[in-house]
């Protein structure tokens, strides 16, 4: 599946709740069933920076790949996090570069959002595509 096309999937996962605490804790739910991260990758390294809690993302590159590992001390923000993997992980690094998270708006994130979250979500995608950047970056040499 493309970038778009989960995307659209999760749109349709939100459409189904009629309001934004029903929303909310279904992404508490999302970062309460996201596998945690192995504690060799909790390192300062890995650590997202903007967040006010602590996130941290692994990437690895395969097959022109990037897949995303992810882990939050926060369970909203696991949960966001969590969107954000199952969007980009196993996409190549063009199309995580240049396709951006338009679920966001569509199911309502940024209105309902606090400003501190939302900051920490726009560092997240940030280091999302640093990781992208970065390994288009290598396979160049």
């Amino acid at each position: 599946m493309n970038i778009n096309e989960i995307q659209n999937q999760i749109i349709e996962e939100f459409s189904t709740f009629n309001d934004w605490l029903d929303k909310y804790n279904y992404i508490i739910e999302l970062g309460k069933n996201m596998p945690p991260l192995s504690e060799e990758y909790k390192t300062d390294n890995n650590i997202i920076e903007g967040c006010q809690s602590k996130v941290w993302l692994h990437a690895e590159y395969k097959d022109n790949k990037v897949f995303y590992y992810a882990d939050s001390d926060a369970i909203i923000t696991k949960g966001l996090i969590s969107l954000l993997i199952r969007v980009y992980s196993g996409q190549t690094p063009d199309d995580i570069i240049n396709t951006q998270p338009w679920f966001i708006e569509k199911i309502g994130l940024h209105e309902n959002l606090s400003p501190t979250r939302s900051n920490g979500l726009l560092a997240m995608i940030k280091k999302i595509k640093l990781y992208a950047l970065a390994f288009k970056e290598k396979n160049k040499q």
